[in-house]
């Protein structure tokens, strides 16, 4: 039954071990990103645990791993500021359904235009951004409760257990891959820390500075089931212009990184994820976190390459691992707050060099100076901004570039046939960015009678290049003059307005190809 449900390509034991694995990883996460939006960390961990449930029982690919995420949480903060918590689950439930909407109109397709050196981009700047966000491990409270950069005994400490950590990952594997070995680096190291009482930082040190002074003492991880609950907001066309626009970014975000992280698990395992499915398992889950007091999140990558680099393929690895998140917070708390942070540290680590597309050095050797200026602008976009802003920046950006320089690709041959007819015989694509050269390549004053254009070797991309054959159909007409068209798709010869009776038809020859317009929608 498990192997039915896990699919092809799970093996029970693997993804198991992984999910563990993965659950271990998802809690200091989802605490730090629960205090970036401005909520409790069990909002941040509640969202972890239903996401990374529903969208592993019901999404689009198996083996990611959904919960609490960073670009989401950074998109939160104002109108949780403005508006308080409760707001934010109802943005997260119209979130959902506007994702759940996307999946129903098989709009989760289009991330396959996302142009490879985007694709480079997204992911070398993720990797940069999971690198730093583990720097914040390396700051600590002073007697002032300030905070500053660990010095002396204790960042010797951290930085000999990160190591320790690093090295049974890389080490391990080479002796057995019956268990991840993530898993069994973050057993031995907190198990080191706690019989040698080594001074070491946990993930309970972790929650105590976030909190304020006089919760400290009293924090914990320990929680109970969520529970279903009504956002308690006015049912109103106000409050729905309040969270609209938060929703309609959350959505976006939320779609792009799954979306482009599904991919990169694609290439990854070289199998193929359902990007519509995953709109609507990311929706569902977003939807229900609303009413479950969660916050809702995205796919993650640094908890999914963990996954996959433990084994993880199967639905059941990110089942387990919600369903053990949800098993810490109800009855091992204790257990997961004596975690030391070097140890998840050092697991980030190893995501980060396992992520970073070290090839595209060599990469940029080979390509052209525009794709390597794509790949460096998203990824310093990613850094700097976000990853739904570097993601349509780099679209913008590759698509302006592949017009420029396909503009200057339309070119003709020219010569007189037995009839004395001129033939132009035309080269390249005729798109917006192409008209103006191709007006300037027809000689209408000096041109003889009859002129024929043979598309055989060209396309007609757009509207626009529909419109400048009419146009240059009525040039020829108006210096009396016939102008033939030979060879274009059938699509073509029905949009063609004033040109189109000069359209020579041959069944045989004539291409079948679609042009973009709203006539065709």
């Amino acid at each position: 039954m498990f192997n039915n449900f896990n699919g092809a390509q799970g093996n029970v034991k693997n993804d198991v071990l992984s999910g563990i694995t993965v659950a271990l990883a998802l809690v200091p996460e989802a605490v730090a990103f629960a205090f970036v939006a401005g909520v409790e960390p069990m909002v941040g961990l509640y969202a972890a645990f239903m996401m990374g449930l529903i969208t592993s029982a019901i999404g689009g690919r198996p083996g990611m791993i959904s919960g609490a995420t960073g670009a989401m949480a950074v998109v939160m903060v104002a109108l949780v500021m403005n508006h308080g918590v409760q707001y934010l689950f109802a943005a997260v439930v119209l979130a959902g359904l506007i994702q759940i909407s996307f999946g129903i109109f098989k709009m989760g397709k289009f991330i396959r235009l996302v142009p490879y050196p985007v694709m480079l981009g997204f992911v070398n700047g993720l990797a940069i951004v999971i690198f730093l966000a583990q720097l914040g491990q390396f700051e600590v409270l002073n007697a002032q409760g300030e905070w500053e950069w660990m010095s002396g005994t204790a960042l010797y400490m951290m930085a000999g257990l990160i190591a320790l950590t690093m090295a049974i990952i890389y080490l391990l594997p080479k002796l057995t891959t019956a268990i991840p070995a993530s898993l069994v680096a973050i057993v031995t190291v907190t198990l080191l820390v706690t019989f040698l009482d080594l001074e070491a930082r946990t993930v309970i040190d972790y929650v105590r500075d976030m909190l304020p002074a006089d919760q400290r003492d009293s924090a914990s991880l320990a929680g109970e089931l969520p529970s279903f609950s009504i956002p308690m907001v006015p049912f109103s066309l106000e409050t729905f212009y309040i969270i609209l626009p938060t929703s309609i970014i959350l959505a976006l975000v939320g779609l792009i990184e799954s979306l482009l992280t599904l991919t990169l698990i694609d290439e990854m395992t070289d199998t193929r994820g359902k990007g519509n499915k995953e709109c609507v398992g990311q929706g569902v889950a977003n939807t229900v976190n609303g009413f479950f007091g969660g916050m809702g999140g995205c796919a993650m990558i640094g908890q999914s390459m963990i996954n996959i680099n433990s084994g993880g393929r199967g639905r059941l690895s990110g089942i387990t691992a919600a369903l053990v998140l949800l098993a810490f917070i109800l009855f091992a708390a204790p257990l997961i707050e004596m975690i030391p942070l070097a140890a998840l540290v050092g697991v980030m680590f190893v995501v980060v060099i396992g992520t970073f597309e070290w090839a595209s050095f060599r990469i940029i050797r080979g390509v052209n100076k525009e794709d390597a200026f794509v790949l460096f602008l998203v990824t310093a976009v990613t850094v700097i901004a976000d990853l739904a802003v570097a993601v349509v920046v780099g679209v913008i950006v590759s698509a302006l570039v592949f017009a420029w320089k396909h503009a200057t690709h339309i070119m003709v041959r020219s010569h007189t046939d037995k009839d004395g007819w001129k033939v132009y015989d035309l080269e390249g694509p005729l798109f917006f960015g192409s008209v103006s050269h191709f007006k300037d390549l027809f000689d209408v004053q000096n041109d003889p009678e009859d002129v024929v254009i043979d598309f055989n070797e060209s396309r007609i991309w757009d509207s626009s290049g529909i419109d400048a054959l009419d146009n240059l159909a009525d040039k020829y007409q108006e210096n009396g003059k016939t102008l033939h068209i030979r060879h274009i798709s059938p699509e073509c010869r029905i949009l063609l307005k004033k040109a189109g009776r000069y359209v020579e038809i041959n069944v045989n020859e004539d291409p079948r190809y679609k042009v973009a317009t709203d006539s065709l929608g």
